[in-house]
């Protein structure tokens, strides 16, 4: 059904790529201006609407940063607060919305802004905090700023090259802003990508020459209790579980999983998805309920019986010394 009428929208998407490319012309030529800053600032994007692995991007960008004054920029997707907010210990899920929240949940020391005026929220960031680096999340449609250096993601499965328009696709953007990419990071890949698959990727992309182009594959961590103690899949064999999702593309977890012999019950939500108070009812009945870290800090204390499972990017030796050179020479 769901196919059928992104077949159906055919004609709305045709709109849609018009007024996006008209808005990136608009920039090219000067009519819209952007605006560049003094404190390096990365961009870490994508041009579909989601499900790329931004967030543990980030993750992985503030472990290398680790001995600078790191600073994350976000729109705070569907929180409840207005304007810029700079996280502090008081501050709720609610305030930052749940992938801010989580990074300032997971580092401490971490100064991490919500706003949806990014030049604002920079500015903000630079007078309130004084950081050495800016990352800027999912950023890359924000033309108003001009960021030092912008890395952009693309999954192994959906390239963006093999994708289409809302509401068609699942495309925002155009495909030739790809060009506006230092570093295109093709993620979720299998972990053994033979040098044929990475040529034949490479010829389907077609980075420019200022362009890098580097493959990571998703790994998982221990299981975690909301008291911070750590377990394993084993553990959870001939339980009752059930799988709850609210993020963009769950298929990646839900094969690991059925890989590592874990039979479960899979309650999916869209992306961002707030649980109402009969689905956590719901919930309860299940011996165990498995999540993700970003579905973790929603169901956070409203849950007994919930774990969940941290996942991380990880790439070869030598694609990590391009990303931690391109990451050194904005310094």
């Amino acid at each position: 059904m769901l196919q059928l009428l992104r077949k159906i929208a055919f004609p709305f998407s045709l709109i849609y790529t018009l007024m996006v490319y008209l808005r990136n012309f608009l920039y090219d030529i000067g009519f819209f201006s952007s605006r560049s800053f003094n404190t390096p600032t990365v961009c870490i994007g994508n041009l579909s609407v989601g499900g790329t692995g931004k967030t543990p991007m980030i993750e992985y960008l503030v472990r290398l940063l680790k001995g600078n004054k790191v600073a994350v920029l976000s729109r705070g997707y569907r929180r409840k607060s207005k304007g810029f907010l700079l996280a502090e210990p008081s501050s709720a899920v609610a305030d930052l919305g749940d992938e801010p929240y989580q990074l300032y949940r997971k580092f401490p020391h971490l100064h991490v802004a919500v706003d949806a005026d990014r030049r604002n929220g920079i500015s903000q960031l630079q007078k309130l905090v004084e950081p050495d680096i800016i990352l800027l999340d999912d950023a890359f449609q924000h033309r108003k700023v001009k960021s030092t250096y912008a890395i952009l993601l693309t999954t192994y499965d959906k390239l963006y090259v093999d994708d289409w328009y809302l509401p068609t696709g699942n495309l925002r953007d155009s495909k030739r802003e790809s060009r506006r990419a230092d570093l295109i990071i093709v993620t979720k890949c299998p972990h053994q990508l033979s040098a044929k698959e990475k040529a034949d990727i490479k010829l389907k992309l077609k980075p420019r020459k200022h362009q890098k182009l580097l493959f990571s594959h998703l790994e998982y961590g221990n299981l975690k209790s909301p008291e911070g103690t750590e377990g394993n899949l084993e553990q959870l064999k001939h339980r009752e579980v059930a799988l709850v999702t609210g993020i963009a593309n769950p298929r990646p977890l839900v094969d690991y999983l059925k890989a590592n012999g874990l039979v479960f019950k899979h309650h999916e939500h869209p992306d961002h998805h707030n649980f109402t108070e009969q689905q956590i009812k719901n919930l309860k009945r299940y011996e165990v309920v498995l999540t993700t870290e970003k579905d973790f800090v929603r169901l956070q204390g409203k849950l007994d019986n919930i774990l969940y499972l941290e996942i991380a990017h990880a790439f070869s030796e030598s694609d990590l010394k391009v990303l931690e050179d391109g990451l050194k020479a904005l310094f």
